[in-house]
């Protein structure tokens, strides 16, 4: 089905959420860089790391941002399970994964708790990390 199938199955209420975080771990997304870093903002005490699924999902949310038509982005190719492994752990914080943030109807959020990112990193259990941040949107400022 593919991630953007796991995804709309789930927002329509008939898909299955562990079978979308699998197929998120399993898909590598493309994550704008800024300055050399990872391109996150700060909602709700949580830093999201945008993701898109193609460079079309990722195009629409640089218009969105102000990007001019054909403004070519830096990104990376990572795996989802990379992400959410490894970077999410090492933010400094609560973080999780933001993916197609511009469409309305095919975007996901990946929180961190437990389940979808590692027990230490988890919000939700006693080893999750504090809320450090102060809701501010920043853009670049991955750790």
């Amino acid at each position: 089905m593919g991630l953007v199938g796991e995804i709309a199955a789930v927002r329509a209420g008939r898909g299955n959420p562990r079978a979308m975080v699998g197929e998120f771990r399993r898909t590598a997304v493309l994550v704008p860089l800024m300055d050399g870093r990872l391109m996150t903002a700060v909602h709700g005490g949580i830093r999201w790391i945008h993701a898109f699924t193609d460079e079309a999902a990722m195009a629409r949310f640089a218009r969105l941002k102000g990007a001019a038509p054909g403004e070519e982005w830096e990104y990376a190719a990572l795996l989802g399970a990379r992400l959410l492994d490894v970077v999410v752990p090492g933010m400094g914080g609560p973080a999780g994964v933001a993916v197609n943030a511009a469409d309305e109807d095919g975007s996901m959020l990946f929180p961190p708790v437990g389940g979808i990112v590692p027990e230490a990193a988890a919000v939700d259990t006693d080893a999750g990390g504090t809320d450090e941040a102060d809701g501010a949107e920043r853009d670049g400022g991955a750790r």
